[in-house]
């Protein structure tokens, strides 16, 4: 299994978009790191988190997002300002959490710091985070909103789940990963813009499922560059196609409709997270902004009658951040 959120599956997934506000770009990570303060005779220390230069913290999770989910980055900003750097941190763990599997050269080293981060999310609800940039700002949002701890955990598990390189059996398999994923987080960012709601939580569910489909699909490339295949077993075998088919980027109608198939669960899932919109809060519906991109790459596809390799889908969309302010500003999803 190898889809996630920011392209991490998909490999360094730069979704570069132009800039939504113009400003100087942010100092490195190491550099935002260096400022941290460190505490005397110890290397785990609350008290850190909100000593001086502990603005460090929260510079180095705006530009672990920026460098490598920009379009998480974008979305964030579109929250209210009193949820920003909540949300910054929480993606900025996923990030770290979707980036081991690339990282690590061997499993082993993956599983240790799959544990690591659950040591750290039992710390950061003992009041005790580790010196760490992203922990200290996850332990700030933990304190400020209340997140729930088992939502967190799920992140970690499934993650840990991913370092084996399954292939998923069928699109439920696929969704599963997903829900576990991209709709935990979903989850999380309602609880940061202080929604409790049902009908939040069904969105939030099929648009977690839709994100997790989509980026399997454009992961494939990528994933097909080291011989591997992570789309639907079951859906591949009802069209007649192989793994070698997209090993070898056959353009094929069978292929590109098991790219249809894929791409219509994904769009289905859309369907149904926008059936709720008038049963959501309104101040849900920043948390959704992600729908913006997940269309923008529907349609895309559509375009290239579904030509999963076509060079288009790898371009980035200048216009995305302008669709995601005005998204915004309709307050829709």
């Amino acid at each position: 299994m190898a889809a996630s959120t920011l392209g991490s599956a998909s490999g360094p997934l730069h979704l570069g978009l132009y800039g939504l506000c113009r400003r100087r770009p942010s100092p490195g990570l190491w550099a935002c790191a260096r400022r941290l303060p460190v505490p005397a005779g110890s290397r785990r220390s609350v008290v850190a988190a909100s000593g001086p230069g502990a603005s460090g913290t929260d510079c180095y999770c705006m530009e672990l997002l920026r460098k490598r989910d920009y379009e998480g980055y974008l979305c964030s900003l579109l929250l209210p300002a009193e949820s920003r750097s909540s949300a910054f941190a929480l993606r900025a763990f996923n990030v770290e959490l979707a980036q081991v599997k690339d990282m690590v050269s061997e499993k082993t080293i993956g599983l240790m710091r799959m544990q690591f981060w659950k040591k750290t999310v039992d710390d950061i609800y003992s009041d005790n985070p580790p010196h760490q940039p992203v922990a200290i700002e996850l332990w700030k949002a933990v304190k400020r909103h209340n997140l729930t701890k088992r939502w967190l955990m799920k992140i970690i598990d499934e993650r840990e789940k991913n370092l084996d390189d399954k292939v998923y059996r069928n699109i439920q398999e696929l969704e599963n990963y997903a829900e576990n994923t991209q709709s935990s987080l979903l989850y999380l960012t309602l609880e940061i813009l202080g929604i409790k709601d049902l009908h939040a939580d069904h969105a939030a569910s099929h648009i977690g499922k839709a994100q997790g489909i989509v980026t399997c699909l454009r992961a494939t490339p990528y994933h097909g560059t080291r011989r591997r295949v992570f789309l639907p077993m079951d859906i591949c075998m009802l069209h007649g196609v192989s793994q070698e088919d997209f090993l070898r980027k056959n353009q094929d109608k069978n292929v590109r409709d098991v790219i249809y198939d894929i791409a219509s669960q994904a769009h289905l899932h859309l369907k149904h997270a926008r059936s709720f919109c008038k049963s959501v809060p309104v101040k849900a519906f920043p948390a959704f902004l992600q729908t913006v991109v997940l269309e923008d790459y529907l349609k895309k596809i559509q375009q290239v009658d579904f030509d999963i390799f076509h060079p288009s889908l790898q371009q980035k969309n200048p216009l995305l951040p302008l669709s995601l302010y005005i998204q915004s500003w309709r307050k829709r999803y």
